[in-house]
């Protein structure tokens, strides 16, 4: 008998046109089940682990991949090294700390963009990312 998260999970992928295969729905779960938030491929594969999933980093990192190209997380480049997944797909934008590699949120009507340039013919604008660098303040 399916549990009230796993069908709601297995909806989700089926709307965004994804087979629920049981690794998707694993990860899945784990991504959505503590709301809003940011994470690299090596920390879902790590509480992928810790909950006794056993997958590849390299399906963790091609399912993450699948996810994207679905439209159910946003890839976010805070560093060039390192890939954050975001859960929350709507127009915002984002504090990156220094130092504790730590992702938040800033709500979009925090933010007014203006004056942007004109895109390239037959371009338009998909979306725009601030990300706002933050450190600890030095004694």
């Amino acid at each position: 008998m399916a549990t009230d998260q796993s069908t709601k999970t297995e909806a989700r992928l089926r709307h965004a046109g994804l087979r629920p295969t049981r690794q998707r729905m694993a990860l899945a779960t784990l991504l959505y089940a503590k709301g809003d938030r940011h994470l690299t491929v090596e920390e879902l594969h790590e509480e992928a682990s810790e909950a006794g999933i056993d997958v590849s980093l390299a399906t963790v990192y091609n399912t993450l991949h699948q996810f994207t190209e679905a439209k159910m997380i946003r890839v976010l480049a805070v560093e060039g090294n390192r890939t954050y997944f975001d859960t929350n797909v709507s127009d915002h934008h984002h504090f990156f700390v220094e130092g504790r590699n730590e992702v938040l949120d800033i709500p979009l009507s925090n933010i007014t963009i203006e004056n942007l340039p004109e895109p390239p013919a037959g371009m338009e604008i998909a979306h725009v990312d601030v990300v706002i660098r933050l450190r600890e303040k030095k004694a």
